[in-house]
């Protein structure tokens, strides 16, 4: 592993969350700031979106890490598509109370009573919800009926929402009006700037003993930015890559020709999804294409036994075909007869 080569106490570039490698760019902390406001109000939502891999689980990691948990008790959840009634078994879940069993309205009472004997310890509790774009209108407004909890005027529970760009889409339908009116704190992560970029690789590296070896010219950074969109967690997959391949030519410079090298092999290798194959039905005048005789046919072109089913799904129409032209002649002749009844009828009268 590069570590190792290049003398490091450890991964610089993981790509899961780790509070120890918290950087403060501007949009963290803008972030942090509106926390901090939000957390001082002691009530209602704050709402924090980004990008994939903008740093939301790692603002979180940091929050938790930075904590009084004498004071505060937080519980992080990470949702999925889950209904009201599970959001608040997972709730209770986090508050470790048992679910197994419970029905609802003893399941509510028991939320609550657990979070009036948190604040009456002296503690505030804080539900942090990641993924909050997966949540569906039910499962929020179950979590905003949760917010009304209080004691004394006190209210019992504060909820941090983090979500991808498009749920603030979502915040904005006509169905959460409530649920926006009690939103007191909201930031949208943005991506690092170009002289972030070079900060931010520089500081994880330096938290890992880096002792400049190896260095980076400065054009790399500009491509990193590039390469990356300055979002972190695209910045660490590059990054990783380019250590690794530094360490296998044993170099001791990285520059914007590395960086591009890099970035186009993990795009080749990025799992691409294929085309999506239509169901075509075959039509009865068509026919299968010549094939040269110095050419192998495609399998599917000569088994037999699909020339069969073609063959008999083509008898079967014909068959369809006549029968309903003598349905039609039969009608025709009914009606045609039936006219001629009446004619005579009304003559003979």
């Amino acid at each position: 592993m590069y570590s190792e080569h290049y003398g490091l106490s450890g991964q610089p570039f993981q790509l899961t969350p780790d509070a120890r490698f918290w950087f403060e760019s501007r949009t963290h902390r803008k972030a942090m700031a509106y926390l901090g406001f939000g957390l001082a109000q002691g009530e209602g939502f704050i709402v924090v979106t980004g990008e994939i891999g903008a740093g939301k689980s790692t603002l979180v990691a940091h929050l938790l890490a930075t904590i009084d948990k004498a004071r505060l008790n937080a519980i992080a959840l990470v949702s999925t598509q889950v209904e009201r009634d599970d959001i608040l078994r997972l709730t209770a879940q986090g508050l470790g109370l048992s679910t197994r069993g419970v029905e609802k309205a003893a399941l509510l009472e028991a939320v609550e009573q657990r979070l009036d004997e948190e604040t009456r310890a002296g503690k505030r509790t804080l539900l942090i919800v990641d993924e909050a774009q997966n949540l569906p209108v039910s499962a929020l407004e179950e979590l905003r009926m949760l917010s009304n909890y209080q004691l004394r005027g006190r209210p019992l529970l504060q909820i941090v929402l983090l979500g991808q760009p498009e749920f603030r889409d979502k915040l904005a339908s006509p169905g959460l009006e409530q649920l926006r009116q009690r939103v007191i704190a909201t930031h949208h992560l943005e991506a690092m700037a170009r002289d972030e970029v070079e900060a931010y690789v520089r500081h994880r590296l330096a938290l890992v003993g880096w002792s400049g070896r190896p260095d980076f010219d400065e054009g790399a950074f500009g491509a990193l930015h590039e390469a990356s969109g300055g979002i972190p967690r695209r910045v660490n997959q590059i990054a990783n890559r380019l250590m690794l391949q530094a360490a296998v030519d044993d170099a001791s410079r990285i520059d914007a020709a590395l960086v591009e090298a890099v970035t186009r092999d993990l795009d080749a290798d990025s799992v691409k999804p294929a085309p999506a194959r239509e169901g075509v039905l075959p039509l009865r005048a068509a026919r299968a294409p010549a094939v040269a005789a110095n050419e192998a046919a495609p399998a599917a072109l000569v088994d037999p036994s699909l020339d069969r089913r073609i063959a008999a799904l083509e008898a079967r129409a014909e068959e369809q075909e006549a029968t309903l032209r003598r349905v039609l002649t039969l009608l025709v002749e009914w009606v045609e007869q039936g006219s001629a009844d009446t004619s005579y009828r009304t003559n003979a009268a």
